[in-house]
């Protein structure tokens, strides 16, 4: 009897145990939605590593390239939403400005934005409120540093070009802050603006007969995906420019100062992590980049026939021979 009686249990228990197992729902993996405008931002998947994901294990991430279109950036969106990913990460500001239309619900992260609160999309850095917290890049903050810098590399400029978008949230104000400091610094300031790819032609046509000594790009999506009709520019009239970003510099460009691209990225994977486990982005103060690179191409210096100044090469984080 003894031995029918231990046998009804065991069965008993192996029967609810199964139950519980059936009862339990796999582990969710979290899908991230990325607004990207080429090819997958370096530093967010090696920072989101570090925190112990690994892409297509216990995270997906979900990349969308607008491809210079920022038409695009409702309709990427709306795919997003629709897929319900757990967290938008962009470092674009109409593209978040989008999300933060389209959702009031799904945690929005900045991956370094220039100016999230002129731009409405947070009340303040401390306290942001609503669903959009990260990073932001102070580009705007930086661009008179930039214009100073340029005129300390290429001696005697005069006339320098400043390559904008008009459409972007941020480039106006950045655009007149770099208008001050050419006053100041003695140099003309020529407004080169273009919104979309059909721009830059007819832009470039208008520029040549002012004859600028060197080129200033204010950061947008646009004369990013376009870069190499930038960089043909650059090229075909033998004029040095200053970037914000080192990898316009490794791709050609004279010299670039800024924060790193890669870390605010590295970083915003954090954000997404901390969300991930249940912060909520009202709480999460936005943040300012704390890595900044000075890089500068003497191979670039060379063909352009420029001595680079002794006083910024020692001040540079990177040198590419």
């Amino acid at each position: 009897m003894r031995l029918i009686r231990f046998a009804v249990v065991l069965a008993l228990t192996l029967t609810l145990a199964s139950l519980a197992v059936e009862a339990q729902s796999p582990a969710k993996v979290p899908r991230i939605g990325v607004v990207i405008g080429g090819s997958p931002p370096l530093g967010f998947v090696e920072g989101l590593r570090d925190l112990g994901y690994v892409e297509g294990r216990n995270i997906v991430i979900e990349y969308r390239a607008f491809e210079g279109r920022a038409e695009r950036f409702p309709e990427i969106i709306a795919e997003f939403v629709r897929l319900k990913v757990d967290v938008i990460v962009s470092s674009s500001t109409p593209a978040v400005k989008a999300a933060k239309e389209a959702t009031s619900t799904i945690p929005i992260v900045m991956a370094g934005l220039t100016d999230p609160v002129g731009a409405g999309l947070v009340a303040s850095l401390s306290r942001p409120g609503g669903n959009i917290t990260g990073l932001t890049n102070i580009f705007t903050e930086l661009s008179a540093k930039r214009l100073e810098l340029l005129k300390e590399t290429v001696s005697g400029v005069a006339r320098v070009a400043v390559l904008w978008n008009p459409n972007h949230p941020g480039q106006p104000l950045a655009f007149k802050q770099t208008q001050v400091a050419a006053q100041a610094l003695g140099v003309t300031a020529l407004s080169v603006e273009v919104r979309r790819r059909e721009d830059f032609e007819s832009a470039f046509r208008r520029l040549a007969p002012e004859r600028p000594g060197a080129l200033l790009v204010l950061p947008d999506p646009v004369t990013l995906f376009h870069r190499k009709l930038v960089t043909d520019f650059e090229a075909k009239n033998r004029l040095p420019a200053m970037y914000a970003a080192r990898e316009r510099v490794e791709a050609g460009g004279l010299i670039a100062y800024g924060p790193s691209v890669p870390d605010l990225w590295r970083r915003a994977g954090i954000f997404v992590d901390k969300i991930l486990k249940g912060a909520k982005p009202a709480d999460l103060p936005v943040e300012q980049p704390t890595k900044f690179e000075l890089v500068i191409n003497l191979k670039t210096a060379k063909a352009l026939g420029l001595t680079i100044p002794q006083s910024v090469l020692g001040r540079a984080d990177q040198v590419i021979q």
